[in-house]
This record gives C-alpha cells, structure tokens and sequence, in this order.
C-alpha cells in the first residue's frame, strides 16, 4: 500500500496526536469498541503481540487489516488449519538450477501485521513456528537468520466455543503475547451504526494511512522514555508477585509478563497524553496483560473462577503506592 505521508521525525506531541488519528481510523470500521482500540494500540507502541478470543463475526479480521492499512503497513492473513506447516508461515529455502544455490523465499510472517487466523487449529508443530517471530522479531532458517519489518506485530484469532479439531496453545506461546482482547457484540446503536455504514459501501474498503511505519517505530521509540517512578515499579512487582504466590494459581507470572506490563503501561500512559505511568494505568492492564499467562489451579478452574476474577481480586488486595 502506499501513501503521501512523509516519514519525517515528529515531536512527542505530533506522536501523540496520530495516535488520536489512528483511534478515529480504527473506530471507523469498528464502532462501538474505543476501549479494545485503545487496548490494541498500547500493545502496538509496546512491540507487543495481541491475541484475540471471540465468537465469529464480530470484527476481529476487520480490525486487523484496518489496523494495518492505517499504519501504511504490510499485512499478511494466515488461516491455521491441521495440515499448515512451518514453512507455509516462515518460508523456505529454494534451489535455483540455473545459479546451483539455495536462495530464500520469504513466507506471510514478513508483513507489519500478520493476522494468525484461529492459530489454535494448526499443529504445536507449526504454531511453534511463531515463538521466534513474536519474541525476537526475526526468522532462522538453514542458519541463517532474517528480521523481520519493523513493526511487527501478531493478531492471533481463537473461537472459545468451538474445540474440536483444536490444539490448545502452550503456556510459553501465551506468554509471548502482550494481550489477549474481546471485541465482543456492539450494543443496539454501535450494530445499526456499522449497518447504515455499510449500506452502500465498506468504510474499510477506503481505509486511508494516518500514520507510516517509521512513525510507529518513533512512537515505539517514545513510549519507552515515559517514566514509571519506583513507588510504581514496586507495585507492579507486587502484583506479579502475588501471581506465583496464590494457591489458586499452578503458574504465575514471569518476568516476561512484567516487562510486557510494564511496557503497555508505558504505552497506554503515552496515549493517554502523559509522560508518567499512574498506578491506575496498572489497574486498567492488569487482566488484559496477566490473565491469559496464567495456570489456573484445577479445583479452583472447575469451580468456575476465572483468571480474570483472580487478578482483579490480587489488584484489589495489593497496597497501592501514596
């Protein structure tokens, strides 16, 4: 996709105000839904990988090729089914006759976003094809290791009420996605909005660039310089402490999910027109960032609490910093 828009260095603010630009775009296409934008683009400025499980049709694809078009970047969509392998994501190697070499052609993982289309239908064989990609942003094949564009970013698609013919997705692939979102129904006026829109037309058809790709790493780049003071820190820790010390949970947090906590938070901080990360900032993330990572202890899961009931009640419990 191209586009007019210069990738020059914006100030802090001109950073900002296209993060503004870019919730509009979004909401253009999906309406009703500003705080799952508003989620989806603090894991976008954090560098962070997004998994989102929900019924059929609610706009999850919608969202990530809207996304993608917004950013001026390249989008790649991979439908995981049984029979996908690694190599099918990743690409492969090629031997050309001609020049008697090997030569390396590319798989849909190089794009800016990759929608991962009801990942939990491939294989642990080829959805461990993604670990690399999502944590180290970059591909190794026959030894040699490719980067991937800058940013990158995973938008995994999973239907939490259809199982059969799925393969669950491992802890350490869990825990390598920053988030995990629901779009979830539009309420009465969101549904005859979307409708009215599409009458006559697809407002994602037109979906222009309000931003580049070099802005997004600028962005990147200055939501890593908002300032979480220690009282702060602490509180996370906390938090993520109380995760690996609950008898309701087998597997608590790891530092992994601190770092990415932290990062979000810097990220949704920044969106929010600020410099500084709130200890509310923290209360806001915590499910979207911690509960997916968690195991949830047997007894307790069949009992009918959820992950999410768990960090909010950890949230609750833990001393907030003056």
């Amino acid at each position: 996709m191209s586009s007019n828009i210069k990738a020059n260095a914006l100030s802090v603010d001109e950073l900002r105000n296209k993060t503004v630009l870019l919730q509009g775009n979004l909401a253009k296409v999906i309406k009703g839904k500003a705080d799952t934008i508003k989620l989806l683009i603090s894991a976008l400025g954090a560098g962070g990988n997004v998994l989102m499980e929900d019924v059929p049709g609610v706009g999850k694809t919608t969202l990530a090729k809207a996304l993608a078009a917004s950013i001026d970047g390249k989008f790649s969509r991979v439908q995981f089914t049984p029979d996908l392998l690694p190599s099918d994501i990743l690409g492969n190697s090629i031997y050309n006759q001609q020049e008697a070499k090997f030569f390396f052609r590319p798989g849909p993982v190089f794009a800016n976003i990759l929608l991962a289309d009801e990942v939990n239908r491939a294989s642990p064989r080829t959805q461990s094809a993604l670990l690399e990609c999502m944590s180290e942003k970059q591909v190794s094949i026959a030894g040699k290791t490719s980067l991937l564009p800058n940013p990158f970013m995973v938008i995994a698609t999973e239907n939490p009420v259809e199982y059969q013919g799925t393969y669950p997705l491992p802890e350490a692939q869990l825990d390598r996605f920053a988030m995990q979102l629901e779009l979830g129904y539009p309420d009465e006026d969101a549904e005859m909005e979307l409708l009215l829109d599409r009458l006559t037309n697809d407002p994602g058809a037109s979906m222009e660039a309000v931003l580049t790709c070099d802005e997004v790493a600028q962005m990147q780049v200055a939501i890593q310089q908002v300032n979480i003071e220690k009282t702060v820190i602490y509180y996370m820790l906390s938090i993520i402490k109380a995760t690996r010390h609950d008898t309701r949970i087998t597997l608590g947090a790891s530092p992994r999910a601190l770092l990415l906590l932290s990062r979000c938070c810097q990220s949704y901080a920044f969106i929010q027109g600020r410099d500084y990360v709130l200890p509310d900032d923290i209360k806001y993330l915590c499910s979207a960032v911690l509960a997916h990572r968690l195991v949830i202890e047997n007894k307790t899961k069949y009992s009918g609490v959820s992950a999410i009931e768990i960090i909010e009640d950890i949230v609750k419990k833990t001393k907030v910093p003056a």
